[in-house]
């Protein structure tokens, strides 16, 4: 529970200090350039196989391969916010991140393009763990939900990313003029946001009261039973804790499956069923990302009126219908609505999940957001192969009915998140 969320007889809203407000801008930023960098390389994915010669089986072993970058960078995530701090931690991570998106740009062998996107997803997984743990900050300011926005922003730069590479792709602007641009420009705009962000330790906004030292508000009095300093405890939480946060996890292994659907396979799904031209082919990812990021923009009004359950749960049946639709009647039209209804679904399940973990009774501060990150870079390691051996032993076509798989997925792991009344309590 958020020690600092209004009780249900609050009827008015603290006014935000400006420092705040413009902290909230810049993390809002952060997101938007973490979704625009990496997203801008998708729609270039079929010329990237064309020019290396990959089949589809080694392609998504490349993917997959990746995101071990990620799985292994995540696990110091927590100890690096602990000794610089999560706004240095996540604008130095995004700087590395968008270096290393050029090394993918220019790949021109399978080891080439493994290694890059290894170390493109060990930074971004650092930086996806940090900047939502400073998003966590910035909304215990703000004393109401603002997560989703963040990661509407997310995904409105993955919409913009994603158009900027699809023309250039049309257009026929070489790789690594791309990844240049994508260097020279996310990188300092990220370098800039850094002065706006909050400053102090990361526990400050956990603080039960203004001049006290007691423990945080993630523990302070909400210590579970089995939580006691004679238990067994695991990365500084309980095993109850462990679970529950593993089964956030699990939402979010299933959620990044459904966008790695749209990510990894949306154009070559488009480019080899439909026949579609390069920009045509990249509307399977932009699709996708749209919805998502009008799901995430309206989302924070949606989950205050169902509950964070309650939505993932319609998002996940949406998704089904959408995604089943498209792969019953195929063609470029229906796919696009499929990944569109697919994107829409899982908007809100990261900021749901990341908000859950991090605000866990006995949880020590950014370890919930870490392990929940771990889990789903877990789900783009596992499934990209999966759908590639599949694609190549059946067609792509196929291989997707695994998106209507991980809806089922999410349907049974969303008992854990929070219903309507998270806020009910002081």
């Amino acid at each position: 529970m958020n020690a600092h969320a209004p009780s249900s007889g609050d009827l008015t809203r603290p006014a935000v200090p400006a420092s705040v407000r413009r902290a909230r801008w810049a993390v809002s930023l952060v997101f938007f350039l973490n979704g625009a960098s990496f997203c801008a390389i998708m729609p270039r994915y079929p010329e990237l196989v064309d020019t290396i010669g990959l089949s589809n089986t080694a392609f998504g072993l490349a993917i997959g391969l990746g995101p071990i970058g990620g799985l292994l960078s995540g696990l110091f995530a927590a100890r690096l916010m602990g000794g610089f701090g999560s706004a240095r931690v996540a604008v130095a991570a995004q700087i590395i991140a968008s270096t290393s998106h050029l090394l993918v740009y220019t790949a021109g062998s399978w080891l080439w393009l493994a290694l890059s996107l290894a170390l493109a997803a060990a930074a971004d997984a650092i930086t996806d763990i940090s900047m939502n743990s400073h998003g966590m900050r910035v909304e215990r300011r703000y004393r109401r939900s603002i997560m989703n926005s963040y990661h509407g922003w997310w995904s409105l730069g993955a919409v913009v990313g994603g158009l900027f590479g699809a023309a250039a792709a049309q257009l026929g602007l070489p790789l690594w003029g791309q990844g240049m641009i994508g260097l020279l420009l996310f990188g300092a705009l990220a370098a800039g946001s850094f002065r706006f962000l909050l400053p102090g330790h990361d526990s400050a906004e956990r603080t039960p009261a203004p001049g006290t030292a007691g423990p945080s508000a993630a523990s302070a009095g909400e210590v579970p039973a089995d939580a006691s300093p004679h238990g067994l405890r695991i990365a500084g939480m309980s095993l109850h804790a462990l679970v529950l946060v593993s089964a956030l996890g699990m939402v979010l292994v299933f959620a990044g499956s459904t966008e790695d659907a749209g990510s990894t396979w949306g154009a070559l799904f488009m480019t080899e069923t439909f026949g579609a031209a390069p920009f045509l082919a990249g509307m399977a990812f932009v699709a996708m990302q749209g919805a998502q990021t009008i799901g995430r923009f309206t989302g924070d009004a949606v989950v205050d009126r169902l509950g964070d359950r309650a939505t993932a749960r319609l998002g996940a049946l949406v998704g089904m219908t959408g995604m089943s639709l498209a792969l019953l009647m195929p063609s470029a039209a229906m796919a696009v609505i499929g990944f569109a209804a697919a994107g829409w679904g899982v908007a809100t399940l990261f900021p749901a999940a990341f908000r859950a973990a991090d605000e866990l009774p006995g949880v020590p501060p950014g370890v919930g957001i870490t392990v929940v990150g771990w889990f789903a870079r877990l789900g783009f390691f596992l499934t990209p192969p999966l759908v590639g051996a599949l694609a190549d032993a059946m067609t792509l076509r196929y291989a997707l009915w695994m998106v209507p798989v991980y809806a089922l997925g999410i349907l049974l792991f969303s008992t854990v998140l929070s219903t309507r009344d998270r806020h009910a309590a002081a």
